[in-house]
């Protein structure tokens, strides 16, 4: 869940690696540290400076610093696993002579036996994190020959891990080296880089290349080779990308999470195009053969990509009449879940490179399953290995909190769910039109449904001051409620809790005192009335409750709801991608009142690329 960059060139890498650093931020903001070779004199040592805190406390520290400078560089932003943050536990790490320098993305699980036998041959370590392991490693085994000792340092390494290494006796390149977390190289004019993610140098080359597992790269300023890790050559495809650079600016609003919030009418109509055209469904991978194969489905995802297949689940039961079961990736491989070749398992993933999810996708296809990934960056880890591959074009998410990623998942998810039902003859061609017309209908919907802004953002300042929040809802607004209450808590720092709103009575109902915020969606008609006896029962232990309703049901729910807040009204299997729109807004305005760190809230990072 951190960040690495790299750049060989002939241009100032330390001014490079801060920019690229600060593009990266999102994937963790404990601390920052970047490492060069000065070539201004030679040196014994590579040349590092590293600080706790956000790259902006790094900027101006290296800022201060006028003689560090160097062409080839690599630098480090943090999400802390092993040891809290800290200078000392900053990336990047060196060993004892301080020749080589490492930064590392992932996890060495095996790090504490390396250091134990290292310890016992008088090797000191200085910090706490499992990183520094591999840096005093390939110190102890440094032969003269750089890249046979990185070859034999990750051979050595068990876990996951995307490294950038330096070594101050060969000060004209960077070693690479991917095992399982994401590394990706770019090609520019006499300069070349590496990083975690492509937003590191878009701005600079659309040339890229992807490691693939168990790959190493010597990367120098005007020439690139790449290796197994047998030490083999191998050949590489470099592709060129179409990335919008506009993506990873504000573009004139307070927060890219607003942002974000505002362009969803764009991500799903582009989503949907890429798929729907001529009055049809385009997904050749899925055929009726092997449809009329499958008797059960598995939705598998993490985090918000799993809120949208507990959305997903009731639009595929309903439509294509096949057994549908949603699964956090996490828990998924570890307890055995009964699969086999007449099961679909779809795997959503935002980045493509979320590590449980990935291990869960690796689980199904040993267990013969075909899979299919629905995710977002092209030639991602996850889609790679899939079987098949649905791309969202929601265009990059800067944000921590998802929002337009999430919308076009869902959207995506109804586009399956009709095509299975089609494919199969589970629904009428009558019912197929409507179906389709709905689901292209929606950019301009989610675009109307975000006109009600400036009201949720007066009842956001009303509420903004409550300690616990709970979010009730019945059926597909129940699984709006799960995403809702996510999203609240992520970014105001609040207590919350989403609940079945048939559950209350089973225990939930007792921590309802006078005054606690009661968010109940309500726009499933044929459980509406339920929902209501529940927004009395709560109301009558002295909550306050805030409604979520179609516009139709506005004036049936204000007769006991404080406030009211209200959507388009659209089949119920495709009113989440409505719903979710006012809670995305009134969580962030609610962070924004309270101050809190929007784009990067406490303790979280966009890509969870570890376990």
């Amino acid at each position: 869940m951190c960040g690495i960059v790299g750049y060989v060139g002939k241009k100032s890498a330390p001014e490079f690696l801060l920019g690229a650093l600060e593009k990266l931020e999102y994937r963790g903001y404990d601390s920052s540290g970047i490492a060069i070779c000065n070539d201004k004199e030679k040196k014994d040592k590579v040349e590092l400076i590293k600080k706790k805190g956000r790259i902006r406390v790094l900027r101006e520290t290296v800022e201060n610093f006028k003689d560090f400078f160097g062409k080839v560089g690599i630098g480090h932003t943090r999400w802390a696993t092993h040891g809290e943050p800290s200078d000392i536990n900053s990336h990047p790490h060196t060993g004892a002579s301080g020749k080589i320098a490492v930064v590392h993305n992932g996890i060495i699980e095996n790090y504490m036996i390396l250091k134990k036998n290292l310890m016992q041959k008088g090797i000191k370590f200085a910090s706490e994190t499992d990183t520094e392991v591999v840096a005093v490693l390939a110190d102890y085994l440094y032969d003269g020959d750089i890249f046979e000792t990185v070859r034999k340092t990750a051979l050595s390494l068990e876990g996951s891990f995307a490294l950038g290494i330096l070594c101050s006796d060969f000060p004209d390149r960077i070693i690479a080296v991917k095992k399982e977390s994401p590394l990706i190289l770019g090609f520019g004019n006499e300069e070349n880089y590496i990083a975690s993610d492509i937003s590191a140098f878009a701005d600079r080359t659309k040339k890229i290349c992807r490691l693939d597992e168990c790959e190493m790269a010597v990367i120098k300023n005007s020439e690139v080779s790449f290796y197994n890790f047998s030490g083999e050559k191998i050949n590489k495809t470099i592709t060129e990308i179409d990335w919008n650079i506009g993506s990873s600016e504000k573009n004139g609003f307070d927060h890219f999470m607003l942002k974000e919030i505002m362009e969803q009418p764009k991500a799903v109509k582009e989503t949907l195009s890429a798929r729907c055209s001529n009055n049809d469904i385009l997904i050749d991978d899925l055929t009726k053969e092997y449809l009329e194969n499958i008797n059960k489905i598995y939705i598998v995802a993490c985090g918000s990509s799993h809120h949208v297949g507990v959305a997903a689940k009731y639009a595929f039961e309903k439509l294509s009449k096949i057994t549908t079961n949603t699964d956090l990736a996490s828990e998924f491989r570890y307890r055995s879940p009964i699969i086999d070749e007449k099961t679909l398992v779809i795997i959503i993933s935002q980045s493509g490179e979320t590590a449980d999810s990935l291990a869960a996708l690796r689980e199904a296809k040993h267990k013969g399953a075909k899979t299919l990934a629905v995710v977002n960056v092209v030639g991602s880890s996850i889609a790679a290995e899939s079987d098949c591959v649905i791309y969202t074009w929601a265009g990059m998410e800067v944000a921590v909190a998802t929002t337009k990623a999430y919308s076009a998942q869902l959207s995506v998810m109804y586009m399956l769910a009709l095509h299975i039902a089609k494919i199969l003859n589970k629904i009428s061609k009558e019912k197929f039109e409507k179906h389709f017309n709905n689901l292209l209908n929606l950019p301009d919907l989610i675009e109307k449904t975000l006109e009600e802004k400036t009201k949720v953002f007066e009842i956001a300042k009303k509420y903004c001051q409550r300690d616990n929040v709970f979010f009730i809802g019945r059926n597909n607004d129940y699984a709006i409620c799960m995403e809702g209450s996510l999203k609240f808590k992520e970014v105001s720092y609040i207590h919350s809790e989403a609940y079945p709103a048939g559950e209350l009575k089973h225990g939930t109902i007792s921590l309802i005192e006078s005054g606690t915020l009661v968010i109940a969606v309500a726009t499933n008609h044929k459980l509406f009335e339920k929902t209501i006896s529940n927004v009395r029962e709560v109301k009558a232990r002295g909550a306050v409750c805030l409604a979520l309703t179609t516009e139709d049901k506005r004036e049936e729910i204000a007769c006991v709801a404080d406030d009211t807040i209200c959507v388009p009204r659209i089949p119920p299997i495709m009113q989440p991608s409505l719903s979710v729109i006012p809670l995305q807004l009134f969580s962030y305005y609610v962070a924004l009142l309270r101050e809190r760190d929007i784009d990067r809230p406490r303790n979280l990072a966009k890509s969870v690329t570890v376990e």
